[in-house]
């Protein structure tokens, strides 16, 4: 019934995901990539995209055979009824924890570079109740403004690859390949991985499509510019600071901030930041749509919108009480998420798929 009022574009549903996806790897993926790969993670990172693809595949194949249905919803018809509930009571736990931790990420991020003295509490309660009251208006009013923020994003993000370009050192790539091809697949599947496959919430929004016919191209579209943006900014980072990368938190900020110092412009950290917060807005008010439509969906209730307010809150308390300090969510990014997103990203949807393919193949023996 919600599907059948809110409905998204397929130009719509390409901007959602690149900007879902896109405004976590800005500033931190680089860091997390060369940790693995050294030299040669803009490899890992287009090797990442090869997930995508997988993930792409599976969402839609599965929307095409439960069409207007979410994950939530057709797990159920897949599996029975209480283990679909268990799917949604997982999916519940994931979407929770992953607002809180981008919540998190994005409060230390403001407090750090731009109000060191502001209360953390203040940051984050702002920063929740504006993306709740995104999720609130609905996945249309989201998508409609993620056009425009992401155009906004782009045109303030394409001149600052352009400046990093002019500073770049191709020599700091090289040797490729010095230690294997097996450092470079622990960068794809570990961070770069976990966020490549994120196009799993299409499990989520296909069935709000206008045009389900346009799902595979949208999606396409989408996974080809953030790859395209992942490997460049990487790339770019890594020929800037060389091995120093794997030690900066925000490593492409401080690409930004050494342009800024090297050249003649000042003050460029703000568009770096500008981006970031655009994307986490947009990320986070995704999240907590997709929240508020599982726990909606498992337990029954008609409108979604109820469930908003308190979610949101929820989220606010699991920012604080889930990781200690930065440390703790740097590990976790590092190396719990990567499973955590394996299993709930790609592992479930594709065991749905598997089990359901094994399930219609009697229904075709007898006709």
């Amino acid at each position: 019934m919600q599907a059948a009022i809110e409905k998204i574009s397929g130009k719509q549903l390409s901007f959602l995901i690149f900007t879902f996806i896109i405004s976590t790897n800005l500033l931190t993926s680089p860091s997390l990539m060369v940790t693995f790969a050294k030299q040669d993670a803009w490899m890992s990172a287009l090797l990442a995209s090869l997930t995508g693809f997988i993930s792409i595949w599976t969402m839609i194949v599965l929307a095409n055979r439960y069409p207007g249905k979410t994950i939530i919803q057709y797990s159920s018809t897949i599996l029975g009824k209480w283990f679909g509930r268990l799917v949604a009571v997982n999916y519940i736990y994931y979407w929770l924890i992953s607002i809180s931790t981008i919540t998190m990420q994005h409060t230390g991020f403001i407090n750090t570079l731009l109000l060191p003295k502001s209360p953390t509490l203040v940051t984050s309660l702002t920063f929740l109740v504006l993306c709740g009251i995104a999720a609130y208006l609905g996945i249309e009013v989201i998508a409609r403004s993620n056009e425009f923020l992401t155009i906004l994003l782009l045109a303030f993000f394409i001149p600052l690859l352009i400046l990093t370009i002019m500073e770049a050192n191709a020599n700091q790539i090289k040797p490729i390949l010095a230690e294997g091809i097996i450092p470079v697949l622990q960068g794809a599947v570990s961070p770069a991985g976990g966020f490549m496959n994120q196009l799993f919430i299409l499990g989520w929004l296909l069935p709000f499509l206008n045009q389900p016919s346009k799902a595979r191209k949208a999606s396409m579209i989408a996974l080809v510019g953030i790859t395209l943006i992942t490997v460049s900014i990487v790339m770019l980072t890594v020929m800037i600071f060389g091995p120093m990368t794997e030690k900066l938190t925000y490593s492409f900020l401080s690409v930004v901030q050494y342009i800024g110092i090297e050249g003649s412009f000042e003050r460029l950290e703000a568009i770096a930041v500008s981006t970031w917060v655009i994307g986490c807005f947009v990320k986070v008010s995704v999240s907590v749509f997709i929240l508020s439509l599982c726990v909606s969906q498992l337990f029954g209730i008609r409108n979604y919108r109820d469930l908003v307010p308190p979610l949101t809150l929820l989220s606010l308390i699991g920012s604080f009480w889930i990781f200690k300090n930065g440390a703790e969510l740097l590990n976790y990014l590092a190396f719990t998420f990567p499973l955590l997103a394996f299993i709930n990203q790609t592992l479930i949807p594709l065991l749905l798929l598997v089990i359901d393919s094994i399930r219609r193949k009697p229904e075709r023996s007898l006709h």
